[in-house]
């Protein structure tokens, strides 16, 4: 979710910034003969500041270099956070390291891609180009800044990568002159299969499902399981859906259900069952209620902080009635377009409490 909202706001401002350049050369007298004076061919270097792929081939990659070493200190600061330190993931991402041996470097297909016991597919056991790992951290890494590493500080974070995975040393130092030998030492290099129709636009296309128009099955179970190693791998996942809905997902400290839930949720795990509800006070209340899911303390989320709340009806009379109505049949406008649902579910006792509390700055 998180990711599919930041590419259509990366979107957004790309047609914008499209918008500004176009009006800003509206007053060019270059033109074109159907439309004179308005617009301008695109000088050399503004394509080159948006055309920066980088192609299997290399064509497009810029000169530049860095070793292991400096690439494990841009990475410390800069991506471990979401990747962890050795690249085994700090529960955000997929890991980018594991899964791959000196054998598949040197034969240049993974083993470990068939193998049913391998928890998951880590970035090296499928990525097949190294300008692939190159092309994507240079245009969209780190996560909060993209756009923002040299590529001085690119080469050196592929270099770490790398080592990561044993296909270069720690000593390693990757350039532009010598990415190509790294190439050849790719664990995957020849996993990649262009035996589809992607590849070719008369291809035969590599799925060929078709419509049941009769005689059709009434009823198709669907289901999926995990092996008994990777089931509670990460943690309950019950603890980790977000803060919605009266029930979190299956609980994976659990042996598996008999069969699908049913209308009333059986085999799932509650929200009492998942968090503290059994704690008392106000802060408790707030979380077991998922108004957490919406508000922090002192951040901006979905909706306003508790301590911008608290500073906006300081001092006024009749605060506590107003925003007690408002919780209760929810609304918007006052912090923006986006409502807050009604919180019926609420007793009068428990919608004073909260919103005492916030009323007081979470006090």
């Amino acid at each position: 979710m998180y990711k599919s909202v930041n590419f259509i706001a990366r979107l957004s401002l790309l047609s914008i910034a499209l918008l500004v350049t176009q009006i800003s050369f509206a007053q060019s007298t270059q033109g074109s003969a159907k439309f004179p004076g308005i617009g301008r061919n695109a000088t050399p270097a503004e394509v080159m500041a948006w055309d920066i792929d980088v192609r299997p081939d290399f064509k497009g990659l810029p000169k530049g270099s860095g070793s292991v070493e400096q690439g494990q200190a841009i990475w410390e600061s800069k991506c471990a956070s979401c990747h962890g330190v050795f690249g085994e993931s700090n529960e955000i991402f997929t890991p980018i390291a594991g899964g791959t041996t000196v054998d598949d470097v040197k034969t240049g297909r993974v083993a470990s891609l068939s193998d049913r016991k391998q928890p998951q597919r880590t970035t090296l056991m499928k990525v097949p180009t190294v300008s692939t790992l190159w092309d994507y951290i240079y245009r969209a890494m780190p996560w909060n800044a993209p756009r923002s590493l040299t590529p001085d500080n690119t080469y050196a974070l592929v270099a770490y990568i790398l080592s990561l995975g044993e296909i270069v040393p720690d000593d390693f130092v990757l350039s532009d002159a010598n990415i190509a030998e790294v190439q050849k030492k790719m664990p995957n290099r020849n996993g990649m299969t262009r035996n589809h129709g992607f590849w070719s636009v008369n291809g035969k296309p590599d799925v060929n499902g078709s419509s049941c128009m009769n005689n059709c099955v009434k009823f198709v179970q669907i289901g999926s399981t995990l092996p008994d190693f990777a089931r509670n791998a990460h943690g309950n996942i019950a603890e980790q859906n977000r803060l919605y809905g009266p029930y979190r997902g299956s609980d994976s400290t659990k042996p598996p259900i008999a069969k699908l839930p049913g209308s009333s949720g059986e085999g799932l795990a509650h929200a009492a069952d998942t968090h503290s509800s059994n704690a008392k006070g106000p802060a408790a209340l707030f979380k077991n209620e998922n108004c957490s899911a919406c508000h922090a303390l002192n951040a901006k989320l979905v909706g306003p902080s508790i301590a911008d709340i608290a500073a906006k009806y300081q001092g006024q009379s009749g605060a506590l009635d107003k925003l007690m109505a408002k919780v209760k049949n929810g609304g918007s406008g006052v912090w923006g377009a986006i409502p807050m649902p009604p919180q019926s579910q609420l007793s009068d006792e428990d919608r004073k409490t909260l919103v005492t509390w916030v009323l007081s700055g979470g006090k």
